[in-house]
C-alpha cells in the first residue's frame, strides 16, 4: 500500500471522494465523525459492530496517516472530527504535539496492554503490526538471511532488497530506528539504503517484486503476506517471512492509534467508540476477520495464524516519542525522499 510522504507538514489536505457513512445510518448531529487512516475494511467492521451495539451513528472519512494527521492540525480547534484512527503512530504524535487530543478515559486505557499505550494517556493503541523481512525462498536460505536490519547497509546487499520509503509504514520503521539507535546511526543506514535498496510504491509492491525474483528480499509489515496467503497466494507463494527478534530495530512493532479530539462536541460518544474498539468487540474482530493485525487488548487473542506478539522479542519503544519530522528530514538528506 502506498503512503504519501510525511514531508507535507504545512499544507491542508482535503481528501475528496473519501467520505463514507456506515451502512446503518446517515450522518447525524447526534453521531460522531471518525477521521480514519486505518484499513477501510477493518474500520468498517468496527463501526458496524459499535453502531449495532450502541445505536450511535458514525460517519467515516478515510485517508492516509499523513493526510488525516495534517488535516487535523490545519483544522485545529475547528476540526469536525471526533475520533482519529491511524495505521502508524507518528501521525498521531503529530496531532498530539499540536495539543489537539483529549485524555483517553482511564477505563479505556486499563483494557489495553501497558506495552501498547503511551505514557501520557492522550491516545491509545488499537492494533499492531510487526516489521518483517520478506524473502524469496528460491534465492535465499535461512542461513543467508540478515541477522539485523542494520545488516542491509552492508555492501553485499547492494541491489538485492527493497522497501517503500515514501510510505508512512516504512517511515514509522525509520522513526523507531531513530529512537532506538540515534541520529548518526540512522542517517548512515539511510545513506546505505539509498545505495543498496530499490524503491517501490507500497509494501504489497515490494512483496510482489520479491515473489517475482526481482529482488531477494524486502522490509514490510507482516500482514501483507498473511492477507495474500488468505486469498490466492499468487503474490507471496515464493516468499517467506523472517522475524529479526532479539529487540533488533527490524523487530519493531508499529502501533495503530486511536484518540478523541479535544475539539469534539460529542466526547461521550467518541470515548465510547474508542472503548469499544479497544475492548472485547473491537479486539475480537482483529482475531476473527482478515485484517491480520495484532490485537492489543489486555488478554486479547490475535489471529492464530500469526506469530504471537510475545514471541517477536520486539524492541521496547514508547510510540509517543517517534519523531516523524526528524525522520523525514533524515530521509530527505539521504536522498530517499
Amino acid at each position: 500500500m502506498s503512503r504519501p510522504s510525511l514531508r507535507i507538514l504545512t499544507t491542508a489536505l482535503l481528501v475528496s471522494g473519501l467520505f463514507t457513512a456506515t451502512a446503518h445510518a446517515a450522518p447525524s448531529a447526534d453521531g460522531i465523525v471518525v477521521y480514519n487512516a486505518q484499513h477501510e475494511s477493518l474500520t468498517k467492521s468496527w463501526v458496524e459492530g459499535f453502531t449495532k451495539e450502541t445505536g450511535i451513528k458514525v460517519t467515516v472519512r478515510n485517508g492516509s496517516d499523513s493526510e488525516m494527521g495534517n488535516q487535523i492540525v490545519q483544522e485545529g480547534a475547528s476540526s469536525p472530527a471526533d475520533v482519529f484512527l491511524t495505521e502508524n503512530s507518528p501521525a498521531m504524535v503529530l496531532v498530539d504535539n499540536a495539543r489537539l487530543l483529549a485524555p483517553v478515559e482511564a477505563s479505556t486505557l486499563a483494557q489495553v496492554d501497558p506495552a501498547f499505550r503511551p505514557a501520557q494517556g492522550k491516545w491509545v493503541g488499537i492494533a499492531a503490526r510487526s516489521t518483517v523481512f520478506v524473502y524469496n525462498k528460491n534465492r535465499l536460505t535461512p542461513k543467508e538471511l540478515p541477522k539485523s536490519l542494520l545488516d542491509l547497509a552492508k555492501p553485499e546487499w547492494k541491489g538485492r532488497w527493497g522497501a517503500a520509503p515514501a510510505g508512512a509504514d516504512f517511515q514509522a520503521i525509520v522513526s523507531a530506528l531513530l529512537e532506538q539507535k540515534g541520529e548518526a546511526v540512522t542517517l548512515g543506514w539511510l545513506k546505505a539504503m539509498k545505495t543498496n535498496a530499490l524503491p517501490y510504491k507500497g509494501n504489497s509492491v515490494v512483496m510482489k517484486a520479491v515473489n517475482a525474483s526481482q529482488i531477494d528480499g524486502g522490509v514490510i509489515y507482516h500482514y501483507y503476506y498473511f492477507g495474500d496467503q488468505n486469498k490466492t497466494g499468487e503474490n507471496s507463494k515464493n516468499t517467506a517471512l523472517h522475524y529479526f527478534k532479539q529487540q533488533d530495530p527490524g523487530a519493531f512493532v508499529s502501533l495503530s492509534g486511536g484518540a478523541v479530539l479535544a475539539s469534539s462536541k460529542h466526547k461521550e460518544e467518541a470515548q465510547a467508540f474508542l472503548k469499544w474498539v479497544t475492548g472485547k468487540g473491537g479486539q475480537t474482530i482483529l482475531k476473527n476477520e482478515n485484517s491480520f493485525e495484532y490485537a492489543v487488548g489486555l488478554g486479547a487473542q490475535s489471529n492464530p495464524k500469526l506469530v504471537p506478539l510475545k514471541n517477536l522479542d520486539a524492541p521496547k519503544i514508547d510510540a509517543s516519542r517517534l519523531n516523524s519530522r526528524k525522520t523525514v528530514e533524515l530521509m530527505t538528506q539521504a536522498g530517499l525522499l
